[in-house]
């Protein structure tokens, strides 16, 4: 058990903060704990500080490597760990404490208590819970923002800042010295290391088999299997860790590990409560067992409270549920189902409410985990995902995943037996009408068209109006566009429940009359007034259209403006492309006629494939050299939207 202290592990990236921090704190507290997941680091930055604390001083260290110990040895006695200590001034470093078990704490407290001249650094997955206790977590290193858009290549500059796309290059290249970091694989190295939850022992075992795997290769493998490709079912930071560790906790942390399984990603104690108290595990009881638990997970930057599993450790607790006597996986699975549902609808009337950035917050943060719920294969079958699917129809056509929301309409829809609803069907064809081919969507009004009537959706029948309507207006023919929005107006419900309210349907109507009939526009009450955000934003819109027509090109600029801070806020594409075609209108009028072609390139991927060309671009083609309009167009297009926009 007793060691010298190691040898330099390998070159500690990132980890200087950590390294200052425990030293200062040894200088004035006895018992010192690092904790964190398994692989995050711990020994090393224990190694690195008890050498820099050290070196030239001559000072006593003990190292006790107890994960080496046998597990009918994990309760060891403090009387063994202070063997020989007595009477000496030492720093004795127990490594891997939560070998020790539930009497962690007891045992090294009793080691303080009666050897006045040691000072205690652990490294332990659990917080030890002895008196005077300082500690230090050690979270995974930095890792890369994923992109807005997944397609779009990624500078190697700024993936590089990265500590954790650090670590992995290093690595990468000592096992393939042709490896480099180009804008060829930079993206996959990212995702990879974000898959990997920056945890320095997972890079690494990653980074070994870059001679064979490239990290694209690499990222489908271990998607496909984690333990298989990175520990091939053992090892630290994988299943060997998670293995050790589940044997030394308690009956109920060892059921909450494996449930735990079932989320994708983040939780916090409701959460876990909700879907994992059940059975020989109460709800509170659960929420409890998270608590201590708490020090081996990865907590979840930005939200406070909330963590999640370690990629490696939820694939070994899903083989261990899977495993699970008396269908506890099914159980779990249909309970984080029904947590799922009831979230999405929250975010539904959150929206319907006023909360709209609330709303999208809420949506955005449990994603992951409503991304499973979607799966028409899973506990609910495809209608149960399609409940959720259309709860979710704001984060799809207002917050600008309108992509990912007709991939999980679509998937589901084709599991579901005929009738298919009419709720599902009107949604998928207002994602296609309004971001896609509006022509594809023409089946799916039609079938539903047929299943609401059937069902008496009076809602639907007002959103298919609606999306009628809203094809019309990307073909640039606004009259036929406020009638179909009219119609929408008269067969909505006061109360639909679910969908745009009354607000956004107004605010459509008010930019189909902008266009053909200012004097029909509603101003002073309404949507300009109402607590829709969403909605305001596109009546702002309506107001700059009519401000224009007027000769008042300042006004109209300052509502484009104030629309699309709202817009730029719900990540609202559709409303963005609208906003900045007029913004360049208004500069075309002016002739700044190269900066209205950045701003239509800078918008040209938000727009349907079956929308008519821009009045803008149309008024820019006459005025400008081919040629210079084609290349302003495609300097906006690699140019961030808000950097063309100052005063956003």
């Amino acid at each position: 058990m007793r060691q010298a202290v190691p040898a330099e592990l390998s070159s500690l990236v990132g980890r200087a903060a950590e390294v200052a921090r425990v030293r200062a704190l040894l200088g004035t507290e006895r018992l010192v704990t690092l904790t964190g997941p398994a692989g995050v680091g711990k020994t090393r930055i224990a190694v690195r500080a008890v050498r820099e604390l050290c070196g030239g001083r001559g000072a006593d260290v003990v190292w006790a490597d107890l994960s080496r110990l046998p597990d009918f040895r994990a309760g060891a006695p403090a009387a063994e760990l202070g063997e020989g200590l007595a009477e000496r001034e030492v720093l004795l470093v127990l490594d891997g404490c939560e070998q020790l078990g539930e009497r962690a704490g007891e045992q090294v407290g009793e080691l303080l208590n009666r050897l006045p001249g040691v000072r205690i650094l652990a490294t332990s997955q659990r917080v030890l819970g002895a008196a005077g206790e300082s500690l230090l977590a050690v979270g995974p290193l930095p890792l890369p923002a994923a992109p807005e858009d997944p397609a779009a290549p990624l500078p190697v500059s700024e993936v590089a800042l990265s500590a954790a796309v650090r670590l992995y290059a290093q690595r990468a290249r000592g096992a393939d010295p042709r490896f480099a970091l180009t804008e060829h694989n930079a993206g996959a190295v990212a995702a990879l290391c974000r898959a990997l939850d920056g945890i320095p022992g997972a890079l690494e075992l990653a980074a070994a088999r870059a001679r064979g795997h490239g990290p694209a290769e690499a990222l489908r493998r271990l998607e496909a299997d984690p333990l298989e490709f990175l520990t091939e079912g053992a090892g630290r930071a994988g299943g060997a860790d998670a293995l050790r560790l589940c044997r030394l906790a308690a009956p109920g942390e060892r059921l909450l590990w494996q449930r735990l399984s079932v989320f994708a990603g983040s939780f916090d104690e409701t959460a876990v409560a909700e879907v994992c108290g059940f059975g020989a595990l109460a709800p509170p009881a659960a929420a409890r067992t998270l608590r201590r638990l708490a020090p081996a997970l990865l907590a979840e930057p930005g939200y406070a409270g909330r963590y999640r599993l370690p990629l490696t450790v939820r694939a070994y607790a899903a083989r261990r549920l899977a495993r699970a006597p008396h269908g506890d996986a099914a159980t779990a699975r249909r309970r984080h189902h029904e947590h799922c549902r009831v979230t999405a609808e929250r975010a539904a009337w959150l929206w319907r409410s006023g909360a709209q950035l609330e709303a999208r917050a809420l949506a955005l943060r449990e994603l992951p985990e409503l991304r499973l719920a979607m799966d028409p294969d899973g506990p609910a079958g495809p209608a149960g995902a399609l409940e959720i699917a259309v709860s979710l129809w704001f984060l799809w056509s207002a917050c600008g995943l309108a992509e990912e929301g007709r991939a999980h309409l679509e998937r589901a829809l084709a599991r579901h037996p005929a009738p298919r609803p009419a709720r599902a069907l009107w949604l998928a064809a207002w994602l296609v009408a309004s971001f896609g081919r509006s022509e594809a969507s023409d089946p799916l009004l039609v079938e539903a068209w047929t299943a609401a009537v059937q069902e008496g959706e009076d809602a639907v029948l007002a959103y298919l109006a609606h999306v009628r309507g809203t094809a019309a207006l990307w073909r640039d023919r606004p009259a036929e566009a406020a009638d179909e929005y009219r119609e929408a107006l008269d067969l909505l419900p006061e109360e639909p429940g679910f969908g745009p309210g009354r607000q956004a349907l107004e605010a459509a109507r008010a930019m189909a009359l902008a266009h053909t009939d200012p004097a029909a526009l509603p101003f002073g009450t309404g949507p300009a007034d109402g607590p829709d955000l969403w909605a305001r934003s596109w009546n702002g819109y309506a107001q700059a259209v009519l401000q224009r027509r007027e000769g008042r090109p300042a006004l109209a600029r300052t509502w484009l403006l104030r629309s699309l801070e709202t817009q730029f806020a719900l990540g609202d594409r559709l409303g963005q492309a609208l906003s900045v075609e007029l913004l360049a209108q208004l500069e075309a009028d002016l002739g700044r006629h190269e900066l209205a072609a950045r701003l239509l390139g800078a918008v040209s991927g938000h727009r349907p494939a079956v929308a008519c060309t821009p009045r803008a671009e149309r008024l820019l083609r006459l005025r400008m050299d081919p040629e210079d309009f084609r290349a302003a167009h495609a300097e906006g297009a690699r140019t961030p939207l808000r950097e063309l926009l100052p005063e956003l």
